[in-house]
This record gives C-alpha cells, structure tokens and sequence, in this order.
C-alpha cells in the first residue's frame, strides 16, 4: 500500500512540472508559427483591391489577372481578334472614380494598339456588349505615370463594342475616305 501512495505523490510532484514543461513548448511552437507569418509580405493597396473586387458578384478574373463584369450581353458568337479594329464606346477611370478618358463619340480602336488588358477584354466582348473591367498595372501602364494616370494604377473601363471588322477592311475604308476628301487648297 505505501508504493501506491509513494507513486501517487511522485506522481502528484512530476505532474505539475511535466505541465509547466509543456506550457513554454506551446508558447515557442505559438511565436514560431507567428514568426513565419510575420515574414509574408503584406498584400499592397492594388492587390488588396484586385483581391476584394474579384469576390463581388459578376466578376470574372482571367488566367492574366484581368478582371470583367458584364453589364450588358451582346450578341452572336463572333468576338473581335488581333487582326480586327473595333467601334467602341468607353469612360476610362481610376479606382477612386476620377474620369482620365472618354470617348466623345464611337471611336474606331485597332485591337492590337492598345494596353494588353485593353485588348484582352475586347477580345471576349461579342458586338453589342458592354463590359465594366478592372486592369490591373501589369496590363495597363505598369509603373510608369501616363499623363493624369499616376504609375501603378488598376485602370476602370467602361467599354461598349458597337462593331468590328477586319484591319484590311478598316485601312480600304481609310483610303476610299481620303480619296474622295477634296484637295486642301
């Protein structure tokens, strides 16, 4: 009977001490793991946009990173390529809503002329579409400030495409108009 109450009293003094062992383990485990979570860099004010955005309802994000919504479907299954000049109607702006381009009227716009995320997004536009898209830097102007658009900046198009045709079509439709302008005097 005195070794059961000898180990219960030998039991009773390492138990404590076993669990304040344990204690400082969990605390080093605890700020080793915050140690490793203290050295993901934080997310930067575009990409914690880019990130909130693409969780609002209708928006799609491309392989790319582009972002789009579509406010209005268009029509039929052909959609503009490289090769083709489109007839746009577009509002562009900055996330905080500030206007930096518009389109006076529909403007004729060459699909390979313009900013990838430009271009990606007519890309997937059928004629009669309108489309709300996010471009991110990387598609847009990159880190370089291009007049009242400052380096970094996610660009917001609103792009309605009217119509498109092909390059070789638009340029003879340029030739025939130059042809039949009077000569400047």
């Amino acid at each position: 009977m005195r070794t059961f109450a000898i180990a219960g009293l030998i039991g009773a003094i390492l138990l404590p001490a076993a669990a304040t062992h344990a204690a400082p383990r969990k605390v080093v485990h605890r700020a080793a793991s915050t140690k490793r979570l203290a050295t993901v860099p934080p997310l930067s004010a575009t990409d914690a946009f880019l990130a909130t955005n693409a969780k609002q309802r209708g928006v799609v994000t491309t392989p790319s990173g582009l972002q789009y919504r579509v406010l209005t479907p268009g029509t039929g299954p052909a959609k503009p390529t490289d090769a083709d000049v489109t007839l746009v109607n577009y509002v562009g702006k900055l996330t905080n809503g500030t206007t930096f381009d518009q389109s006076a009227r529909p403007t004729p716009m060459p699909v390979s002329g313009v900013v990838p995320g430009f271009s990606e997004a007519l890309k997937a536009m059928p004629k009669g579409a309108k489309y709300r898209v996010w471009i991110k830097p990387s598609l847009g102007y990159g880190d370089q400030a291009t007049g009242p658009i400052p380096a970094g900046s996610v660009l917001v198009f609103d792009i309605e495409l009217l119509d498109f045709i092909s390059g070789a079509q638009f340029q003879q439709m340029q030739q025939q108009a130059a042809a039949s302008a009077p000569a400047a005097p």
